[in-house]
């Protein structure tokens, strides 16, 4: 349940975009007449409206992740606010400079910035983050927690370079298809991934027991 919650501001994000791509015209009269105070120059063309529009509704829609868990009474974790801190930086200079580089930009970065985490957490503080948020779950050995670690750390790193190349090298200039590749292509990645880490851990799990 956890990951579909998390999930639905990347939906939210993908159906806005898409919803005013089908109907441009509509959508920059919407922006020009109602949102012209938070975009540059107070107008945008048709082909920028979508994105703009979309950033939007995902801003919102993380703020309003945040609000129903306060409500709720529960703690909002630190990834959480930090998803809300980057696309409130990178998603306000996109609506405000209606660029679409810098929301793209945002994914590479939320990975690099995990990796690093894990990375000087690891080799700097001596502490494993993964082990730290797993290990009253399952029960492994020191050198597979180090393994996961490190899997991880790669996993990031790799994940923000096939961003950065499917954004602006692969697809550059087709925003439609990076948010086709966002909302599911490194969606179905990460769940393979997670998938792919539970067949390995449950082998050495079984080998403790």
């Amino acid at each position: 349940m956890k990951f579909l919650f998390d999930l639905i501001p990347v939906l939210l994000f993908f159906a806005s975009y898409k919803l005013a791509g089908w109907n441009a015209d509509a959508s920059q009269h919407f922006i020009n007449t109602y949102l012209s105070g938070i975009v540059s120059g107070g107008t945008v063309t048709p082909d920028q409206a979508p994105i703009v529009i979309a950033t939007l509704i995902g801003i919102l829609a993380t703020m309003a992740q945040i609000a129903y868990i306060k409500l709720r009474g529960r703690k909002v974790d630190f990834l959480l606010w930090f998803s809300l801190t980057m696309f409130v930086f990178f998603g306000g200079l996109t609506i405000y400079l209606h660029d679409e580089d810098f929301i793209k930009w945002k994914l590479s970065i939320v990975y690099w910035f995990f990796a690093s985490g894990l990375l000087i957490s690891e080799f700097v503080f001596k502490k494993n983050l993964m082990r730290k948020s797993m290990e009253e779950i399952i029960q492994l050995p020191d050198l597979i927690w180090s393994r996961l670690n490190l899997a991880w750390i790669s996993f990031f790193v790799a994940m923000g370079f096939l961003n950065w190349y499917l954004a602006f090298v692969l697809f550059k200039g087709d925003t439609s298809s990076w948010v086709n590749f966002k909302a599911f292509g490194s969606t179905a990645i990460m769940f393979v991934f997670i998938i792919g880490q539970t067949i390995y851990l449950s082998r050495h799990m079984k080998d403790e027991a």
